[in-house]
């Protein structure tokens, strides 16, 4: 569902620009070039449609940009922050406050989509749509809806909600129980699996079984063990999707629409559809541009003798590196996960006389200690464990260097310095599937449920020929164990915060495993705070109050 400049300026007059967020910031401006009414808008079969891809697009805000992967996976067990880390705040916490400009982004982009949402279920009845397509419009709405409410009570808490839609000026916030929320979103949930078909021709579009999967996920996050695993199962066996034969497949430029896929952000393979610069949609400077997953694991290559920056090696923005205890979750003898996922070795692409032939190792990047004498032996720069790392694990200096997350390169880039990419962001896939399944059975204590399904993963994962080594019997199961194996195949698509608020196992193991996060995380850091700037707008202050120890 690829979505146009033009289509997205349309989609903006029809929700006739709803920047006005409930409780919103002080500078708070409707821009409607068009002088088009909403309900002008919204009686029109086109204008209608418009709002609807105008509620999808706020998830490019999120998906594949690098505020929502330092909400989603920074200041978990898995990651540290590179040199060029914009968001230390979240990976680390100990600056974490209501300044955070991420977190101040993300909350207002949430906010405007729910309004659209709600804008969307309020006036599809008078849409002009066809009966049936009625009903399918307003299940994406209420998927929609229920997806960006749980992005906002899983990361604020039980903050400010609605289900009516604004365009006016709104002064005042409220606090809603969490509970509250969640009863939205499944009730949302529920009318759009009532109502989605299970299969759409324009790919991104919500379907019946994403909704599932996305209930499946709640109900987990709820403690509805049952209703998770019977969720979860029916995606597995009532629908035609398949794990890829080999998890490299997954991340091929060529293969992207691929049957594990459930549901995904999808970005228009023409960069400049995907609004890279707007000054008409996007009147305040905050265009969302393509997937940007590419530029923020690549650590900095370009520095060493025989590489040059290029297409295949990618524009190197050394944001994000990975912890030594994720790197130490894979045994590559016999997981196939872990060069899939990291990229250790370069490849010279320019010549150094007396040292370097293009088409030599130029770098390699390894968990492992190698000797010095076994380093001085070789043409080519070695950064192992003891370059990167210290023995306690946290970072020993050397921000730049370091084993890379290479799941989201994009080699088909059409310059060496471009930073859009065209590639999408999965955010369900059946391999997470059968781990959620997996872990509502062990909750059940159903072990031999769980292990089938954790060994489905793990048997695609297998190195071939070592398919038995790689399943685990029920005795094998744990909770930091599904964990584990969740880092493993997941790593990255930004997920793994969530997974360990959900688990209860966030602090416990930021402390555990991550030893940079690990002595400024407190309980408090479950939720993140409220922006300030929403704070200092709104009128009720003594009742909307920050999120408590945040400042």
């Amino acid at each position: 569902m690829k979505y146009t400049a033009s289509i997205l300026k349309k989609a903006l007059v029809a929700g006739v620009l709803l920047s006005v967020l409930p409780g919103c910031e002080k500078q708070l401006e409707e821009y409607n070039p068009s002088g088009v009414t909403p309900e002008a808008a919204y009686a029109t079969p086109a204008g209608f449609e418009s709002l609807v891809n105008s509620a999808y697009s706020y998830n490019r805000w999120w998906y594949g940009k690098e505020d929502g992967y330092s909400m989603s996976e920074m200041g978990t067990d898995l990651w540290h922050r590179g040199a060029g880390d914009v968001n230390p705040d979240l990976t680390d916490y100990a600056t974490l406050q209501s300044s955070s400009v991420a977190v101040e982004s993300l909350w207002g982009k949430l906010y405007a989509a729910i309004n659209i949402c709600n804008a969307g279920v309020e006036n599809v009845g008078k849409s002009g749509l066809p009966a049936a397509t009625q009903k399918i419009r307003e299940g994406e709405l209420r998927f929609l809806r229920a997806f960006y409410y749980w992005h906002i009570v899983e990361t604020w808490g039980g903050v400010h909600f609605t289900t009516q839609s604004t365009t006016g000026v709104q002064t005042t916030a409220n606090r809603t129980p969490v509970e509250v929320f969640y009863k939205q979103i499944i009730d949302d949930l529920t009318i759009a699996i009532a109502n989605l078909p299970n299969t759409t021709t324009d790919y991104g579009r919500a379907t019946k079984p994403a909704a599932e999967t996305f209930l499946a996920r709640v109900y987990l996050t709820r403690g509805n063990n049952q209703d998770a695993a019977t969720l979860a199962q029916r995606v597995i066996t009532a629908y035609s999707f398949q794990l890829q034969p080999r998890f490299a497949d997954l991340w091929n430029m060529a293969n992207e629409q691929n049957r594990e896929v459930i549901w995904a952000v999808n970005y228009a393979k023409d960069l400049s559809l995907n609004d890279l610069a707007d000054a008409t949609a996007y009147p305040n400077g905050h265009p969302r541009g393509s997937n940007n997953g590419h530029l923020m694991f690549l650590m900095k290559y370009d520095d060493q003798p025989g590489m040059v920056r290029d297409i295949a090696n990618g524009r190197p923005f050394n944001r994000y590196m990975p912890s030594l205890f994720l790197l130490n979750l894979f045994d590559e003898s016999k997981d196939s996960r872990y060069l899939a996922t990291f990229k250790t070795a370069w490849i010279a692409n320019v010549a150094v006389p007396g040292s370097l032939a293009v088409g030599d190792t130029a770098i390699l990047a390894t968990k492992r200690v190698v000797s010095a004498a076994q380093k001085a032996a070789k043409k080519y720069r070695t950064w192992d464990q003891s370059a990167v790392y210290r023995a306690n694990g946290t970072v020993g200096g050397d921000r730049l260097h370091y084993v890379c997350l290479k799941k989201f390169d994009d080699p088909t880039r059409p310059t060496l310095n471009e930073a859009q990419s065209a590639r999408d962001v999965f955010v369900f896939r059946l391999a997470d599937v059968y781990l959620m399944a997996a872990e509502a059975n062990f909750k059940l204590g159903k072990l031999t449920d769980a292990a089938t399904q954790i060994n489905a993963v793990r048997v695609r994962a297998a190195i071939p020929g070592k398919e038995a080594q790689m399943r685990i019997a029920e005795s094998d199961i744990t909770l930091d164990f599904i964990l584990d194996e969740r880092a493993r195949e997941l790593a990255g698509e930004q997920i793994r915060w969530f997974d360990l608020k959900r688990t209860g196992k966030l602090v416990d193991r930021v402390r555990r495993f991550n030893p940079e996060s690990g002595p400024n995380i407190q309980s408090y850091h479950e939720v993140r705070p409220i922006p300030q700037r929403q704070l200092d707008a709104i009128t009720n202050k003594s009742e909307f109050i920050q999120n408590p120890s945040y400042r």
